[in-house]
């Protein structure tokens, strides 16, 4: 589709904008050890596995689908998140986000295997990360079995976050800065060994005190400061201490450090939280709402399908306008149902009747709808411009270069070792 004039220029794929596009070049810090020790070898080793006419863009959707097939198995299988389910699930979840991770952080190496490198492919694997943040952590909620209690919720949905804070962080400075402690590393070892310890005790293992599961005399003599806790309990505020404790306070030391090394103001950025502040409470203001039947009646997983595209347009935007050096954008019209949906879910508050359980349920359902609509509208749109623009394939690689891919794969006695790069999982190609 070709976008006009106006279109292109709102949506940053205008030819000023794009242009920006062929000196962009990608900046990133990983401070794990174990990124840098021990997976990158693995990633070295995995990526040689790959076919040279495979698209760097394509295997990160392969992992996607990964992700999407748990969801699948979840809703057919554990649709309550609740369970016990059988072994094979848990095992499936930690095997789903393993491959996600590893297709995630070799496209990177694949790209400089096929020498198909260009702006779209940050584009594209910071696209693909929004959409898994909520779709990936359902399944961390139906691992531990939390189900759509109030914590089920919150593991659900708070990794937008820590998503979002990082792609405003690289808007700004434009590196991608890991911890030696990240989510993209840590985080989802975590996550997977929580899904494979569901898989062999199953998920009521973390209802248990921490200290039964661990043995008093680990504690040396401070058994008694966790009482009766068990994993559960302690679930969100060590998710909250995380976030903002670890995460949120760099984000904002390393935007502020770039701002002042521009002489550029300081707390104009902040009111570029806006649009999260507003996702964050509308979620908040309609799920916990008591007028809300949405999480009695189990709707957990279409909620967060709807809210991995309007997450992931929102994130995507920002990381299209950091890469073409436009203005930040403040909103996206699929934030304006979520505010609905809060304000439909709370109308006793204002003096009105509460809406049915089966109004709520279909407003949701077109909600979802509209996101599916408008997302791949608006993805197709800036692919194509951008592939336009380059003159490149989004999913495939052009015949050319891959009889080339072949001459010189053929010439180095498949020999050639893959390129050094970084195991953030985040790339350029």
């Amino acid at each position: 589709m070709t976008p006009s004039r106006k279109e292109a220029a709102h949506e940053c794929v205008s030819e000023d904008a794009l242009i920006h596009l062929k000196s962009y070049k990608y900046s990133s810090v990983d401070k794990s050890l174990i990124s840098n020790y021990i997976l990158k070898h693995y990633w070295n080793a995995f990526v040689e596995l790959l076919p040279l006419w495979l698209a760097p863009n394509m295997v990160t959707l392969l992992g996607f689908f990964f992700i999407l097939s748990n969801v699948i198995c979840l809703e057919l299988v554990m649709p309550d998140l609740v369970g016990p389910g059988p072994s094979w699930l848990y095992y499936s979840f930690a095997f789903g986000l393993w491959m996600y991770s590893t297709m995630d952080n070799v496209d990177g190496k694949q790209a400089r295997r096929t020498g198909t490198s260009s702006g779209l492919g940050e584009l594209f694997d910071h696209g693909i990360d929004s959409l898994n943040c909520t779709l990936a952590s359902l399944c961390e909620t139906a691992a531990m079995g939390l189900g759509t209690s109030k914590a089920g919720i919150f593991t659900a949905l708070v990794p937008c976050l820590p998503m979002f804070f990082s792609t405003w962080e690289t808007y700004h400075t434009h590196t991608l800065y890991l911890g030696v402690f990240n989510g993209p590393t840590e985080g989802l070892i975590l996550a997977c060994t929580i899904m494979i310890m569901s898989g062999y005790y199953g998920p009521e293992i973390w209802a248990h005190r921490i200290t039964d599961l661990v043995g008093h005399h680990y504690f040396f003599g401070y058994h008694e400061f966790f009482g009766s806790y068990s994993v559960r309990d302690l679930w969100v505020p060590i998710l909250c201490v995380t976030l903002f404790g670890a995460h949120v306070p760099f984000c904002v030391i390393n935007v502020v450090k770039a701002r002042r090394a521009q002489n550029l103001p300081v707390m104009p950025v902040f009111l570029e939280w806006t649009p999260m502040a507003v996702y964050t409470f509308s979620i908040g203001a309609w799920l916990y709402s008591p007028y809300s039947t949405l999480m009695r009646d189990n709707r957990l997983v279409l909620f967060c399908l709807t809210m991995s595209f309007v997450f992931g347009r929102m994130t995507t935007k920002i990381i299209l306008a950091h890469l073409t050096r436009q203005p930040f954008p403040y909103w996206t019209v699929m934030l304006t149902p979520l505010v609905g949906g809060a304000i439909l879910g709370n109308l006793p508050r204002f003096g009105l009747p509460a809406v049915s359980s089966f109004v709520e349920l279909w407003y949701l359902r077109s909600y979802f709808v509209f996101a599916l609509v408008v997302y791949f509208r608006w993805a197709l749109l800036v692919i194509n411009s951008i592939c336009s623009y380059l003159g490149i394939n989004c999913l495939t690689i052009p015949y050319e270069k891959q009889v080339a891919n072949r001459a010189r794969s053929k010439s180095t006695n498949g020999s050639a070792k893959p390129a050094n790069g970084h195991g953030s999982g985040k790339r350029v190609d």
